[in-house]
């Protein structure tokens, strides 16, 4: 089954990560093994805020999409929130996600339907509304209780936007 729905904007305030990172491309994907890497240590970060996980792709220094492919390699971070960074665990890295403005959505799938939600986002709700696409990261918020391979998972899918101005529309 596979379901996405757009939920929310929501100004997002400035958030503190604690995690680790990999630099892949969506040919070479190596998400898997990096959450292999992260969820048995994740317990090791102290001062966290919540249970939930963050999937962080971090796009800087690519000047847009433009000219992204399937090959183009960007940061992925599987990660939780915390209080500060005082604590970092050997191996793990603290990471500034930017405030902003977000398109939220709910994608309810597993994960080999997700690239129906970003066809969904970009393709069809991002051209018809007054959002435009943001340069910060994007993320997914897993919940607690999230698994992979459940075919009815549902995550918050994050996309940073800033509203159209005249200048855009020309």
């Amino acid at each position: 089954m596979h379901r996405v729905e757009f939920d929310r904007i929501e100004l997002q305030p400035d958030r503190l990560l604690v995690g680790m990172r990999a630099a892949m491309s969506m040919v070479q994907d190596a998400t898997a093994g990096l959450w292999q890497r992260f969820m048995p240590r994740r317990n090791e970060v102290t001062n966290t805020i919540g249970e939930a996980l963050y999937s962080v792709q971090n796009f800087e220094g690519l000047s847009g999409f433009e000219n992204f492919t399937a090959d183009t390699v960007f940061e992925k971070w599987a990660a939780v929130e915390v209080r500060d960074h005082e604590a970092v665990p050997a191996g793990m890295e603290a990471f500034l996600l930017r405030a902003g403005h977000y398109a939220v959505f709910d994608h309810q799938g597993p994960p080999s339907q997700f690239p129906k939600t970003l066809q969904f986002i970009f393709s069809e709700w991002m051209p018809q509304s007054k959002w435009q696409l943001d340069d910060r990261e994007h993320f997914e918020v897993l919940l607690p209780g999230w698994r992979a391979d459940d075919p009815e998972a549902r995550e918050e899918v994050w996309i940073p936007v800033r509203e159209q101005g005249p200048q855009d529309s020309q």
